[in-house]
């Protein structure tokens, strides 16, 4: 005689792993890691060939880190990266995109647009209320243009510092900080990183509306019309 066990209807399920729920912050720390590993080790080989050219000593690797051509390059491109989340978290509140899924429905509530109520499980600025709670509300867009203005400081610092290196070498004046903020050269950088960011914004605004990807959140349902707003 065979006998079956079965599963005990309240039987509890497995509870997902650490990984399973945070595989998306993982994946892409580890692929930045990678990406600043490769910037650098690379970036350190290119400064190292301009500076024999120049006949000036080369650097070790661990002095590169220091350097405006290290500096420059990394915060240049955060700076576009966090203007561009921040204008995209601050723009999506009130404007619209008919079809886009990255957009919030056209006429209908929203559960974003919902007064905070303190509950048992509401995060403490919640239960707090008050100022506490303002901030918290705008926590998010305040973040990404905090760090917008971080990674601009230093990426003006970094290009000041090679900047002056080249003008040293040339026997020409060097700039200050303030004086640098006027500076075709630092513009020049920001605007070329800056239309690159809103471009892909665009694109996502307005691909999304008529194309799908299975399976993402950044996507409509596959069988939605493409006029459906929302994801």
């Amino acid at each position: 005689m065979f006998s079956s066990k079965k599963t005990h209807p309240m039987a509890k399920k497995n509870k997902p792993s650490f990984l399973h729920k945070n595989g998306l912050s993982i994946t892409f720390l580890l692929l930045t890691i990678i990406a600043i590993g490769g910037q650098y080790y690379t970036g350190w080989k290119e400064y190292n060939k301009e500076l024999l050219e120049k006949h000036i000593e080369q650097i070790n690797p661990g002095d590169y880190i220091f350097t405006g051509h290290f500096v420059e390059a990394t915060f240049e491109n955060w700076e576009s990266e966090f203007l561009q989340m921040a204008l995209y978290v601050i723009l999506t509140i009130k404007l619209r995109q008919i079809g886009s899924s990255e957009s919030k429905k056209l006429d209908e509530p929203e559960e974003v647009d919902r007064e905070p109520k303190p509950h048992k499980n509401a995060p403490w600025p919640v239960k707090k209320g008050g100022l506490i709670l303002l901030i918290y509300k705008n926590s998010l867009s305040i973040a990404f243009v905090f760090l917008f203005l971080l990674s601009f400081v230093f990426h003006v610092k970094g290009s000041l510092a090679v900047y002056n290196f080249e003008q040293q070498l040339e026997g020409k004046p060097m700039e200050t900080f303030g004086q640098y903020l006027l500076n075709s050269k630092l513009w020049f950088e920001s605007f070329q990183n800056w239309q690159s960011e809103f471009l892909s914004v665009l694109s996502i605004v307005f691909l999304s509306i008529y194309l799908r990807q299975y399976g993402s959140p950044e996507s409509k349902p596959v069988d939605a019309p493409d006029m459906e707003t929302g994801g």
